[in-house]
């Protein structure tokens, strides 16, 4: 593992694309916490999440990096590296989220 990230050259600012889990939204499935691409700005759900959707979304286009997103927290995390990113900003919520949890 390694003690840094890598891939901090990924990290964008974005606009995130759904108000809440993409792919919950469509399933009509819960969510306990969100999690921001910071490359393309697709909004999954966490580990502790029924579907694991930002972890699929990682698996699915390569984009390292997630912010922690609902709420915003201030933190990010490459997926390759395994670390804890400082993204230096957070992202601004669209508008509220809903809750399911």
């Amino acid at each position: 593992m390694s003690k840094h990230c890598t891939h901090t050259d990924s990290i964008a600012h974005v606009v995130p694309g759904t108000l809440g889990c993409a792919e919950c939204l469509k399933l009509g499935s819960i969510w306990v916490h969100l999690r921001l691409c910071r490359t393309c700005g697709h909004v999954g759900c966490c580990d502790d999440s029924p579907h694991r959707h930002a972890r699929a979304h990682f698996h699915e286009t390569g984009h390292p990096i997630i912010e922690g997103y609902d709420p915003p927290e201030g933190w990010g995390w490459c997926f390759v590296d395994k670390v804890e990113v400082d993204l230096g900003d957070t992202t601004p919520q669209n508008g509220p989220i809903p809750r399911y949890v």
